[in-house]
């Protein structure tokens, strides 16, 4: 996140609002095992005995080993610890914050559907270091839920029932300081009988955008920051992707109608723990604010937290995104401002997978121009990033174009008098004709 610049938008008043903040402490691990367990309880219902998990049915477990894609994390010796930062690495929107890392178990197949988990850890952690652990599904029409941590007494209970599921590992240390190390995972599965939470509409917020910049930078998934980069950062792993992936993505669009459609490659701005977008439960913190209100914005506006992130430093602007170069130039803006964000992997609406029509872009070397109509010649409203995800409304047939995936006439509608041309995208499923 760059110095704050003055917005042509100011920040909307907005009534006081308490400044106490309702922060779930990561646990500090000791050497041994940390038992990562608890239950959620029904709506109405008294709240569970900490560490004590009521039964579910279908029970499973998974053994992953210590493996897969790491960023700032070191697999050697059968055990996980963070790497030393290599001297030309600089941060990008994650500034200020304690040293991480990152390492993804990977996806496991369950016989049978599951949406809660209880993950022990096997660890050796310093005072001051942390080993955090977060599990997601995927629906039978390829869309993966949000991370959901697995915290002692609280375990991860997903938006509905799934056979497939990942799982990551967060390490955490002071800058300098011992790191945390990990030498084994269990992830103990079942489904939770009286059911899971409500589904909610998709969620679509007016937030401050600042310019990320940062060229040259690391991001917080380990993407180093290129000129016209099509990213954007938010102020929360729960939607952090993987590099090139693009299973979280948002459109964010100005009051121009101008639209980019990119992934979300990066943690910040401001706080790292700030999933503003989620109601609470179960937005992760800052529950006494509005949904789709960001920390940083309450802070700036109207004192909240003494006008301090959840690092205690002052917030000189009210930002809740931030936007890679490319991002910033592609919706045509001059400095730093306000814009609507679309969430998309939000608001899952229950739809049969043969309803689902999704479509990833393949554009590495430029992002995909949006067209009013299926011609090439046709406006330009926008663009869709490298590894983004669009929902797909319908196909039809336009000028032929040759792009990714080969030369092809056909044209992809993803909203209302918005295409792009197909031969730019994977698809799935096929869309209905328009």
């Amino acid at each position: 996140m760059r110095s704050p610049r003055s917005a042509d938008d100011g920040p909307t008043p907005r009534r006081p609002v308490p400044r106490r903040r309702r922060l779930l402490l990561p646990a500090l691990l000791t050497s041994g095992v940390l038992l990562l367990a608890g239950a959620i309880a029904a709506i109405g219902a008294p709240p569970p005995t900490p560490g004590v998990t009521s039964p579910g049915v279908d029970a499973q477990t998974w053994r992953p080993e210590l493996a897969g894609d790491a960023v700032g994390v070191q697999v050697a010796d059968g055990s996980a610890r963070l790497a030393s930062p290599r001297a030309a690495q600089r941060p990008g929107s994650l500034r200020g914050a304690s040293r991480q890392g990152f390492l993804d178990l990977g996806t496991h197949t369950f016989a049978r559907p599951v949406d809660r988990f209880v993950v022990p850890v096997t660890a050796d952690a310093p005072a001051g270091t942390a080993v955090d652990v977060d599990v997601r599904g995927r629906d039978e029409a390829g869309r993966w839920s949000e991370w959901t941590p697995a915290e002692p007494g609280d375990p991860a209970v997903l938006p509905a029932p799934t056979r497939t599921v990942a799982l990551r590992l967060t390490l955490a240390a002071p800058p300098g300081g011992s790191t945390p190390t990990v030498r084994a995972v269990t992830v103990r599965a079942d489904r939770v009988a009286a059911g899971s939470r409500a589904l909610s509409p998709r969620a679509s917020y007016r937030v401050f955008a600042t310019r990320e910049g940062l060229v040259g930078g690391t991001t917080a998934n380990g993407h180093v920051i290129a000129e016209d980069d099509q990213f954007v950062a938010l102020p929360s792993r729960r939607a952090l992707d993987v590099d090139g992936k693009g299973d979280y993505t948002v459109r964010v669009c100005t009051a121009a109608g101008r639209c980019a459609t990119v992934p979300v490659w990066d943690v910040g701005p401001w706080n790292t723990d700030d999933d503003y977008w989620n109601a609470a439960p179960p937005r992760q913190n800052w529950g006494d604010l509005a949904q789709g209100t960001p920390q940083a914005q309450a802070a700036y506006t109207d004192r909240y937290h003494g006008g301090a992130d959840g690092f205690g430093r002052q917030v000189k602007n009210p930002a809740g995104i931030d936007l890679g170069d490319g991002v910033f130039h592609a919706l045509g803006m001059q400095d730093n401002g306000w814009v609507t964000v679309d969430y998309l992997w939000t608001g899952r609406s229950g739809e049969a997978p043969a309803d689902v029509h999704l479509a990833t872009a393949d554009s590495p070397a430029a992002p995909i121009t949006v067209r009013s109509a299926p011609t090439a010649g046709a406006v330009d409203e926008g663009v869709v990033g490298h590894g983004a995800v669009v929902d797909v409304q319908c196909r039809t047939t336009g000028d032929a174009v040759s792009g990714s995936r080969g030369a092809s006439a056909e044209w992809l509608r993803i909203a209302a008098d918005r295409y792009v041309p197909a031969a730019f995208l994977t698809t799935g499923t096929p869309a209905p004709a328009c």
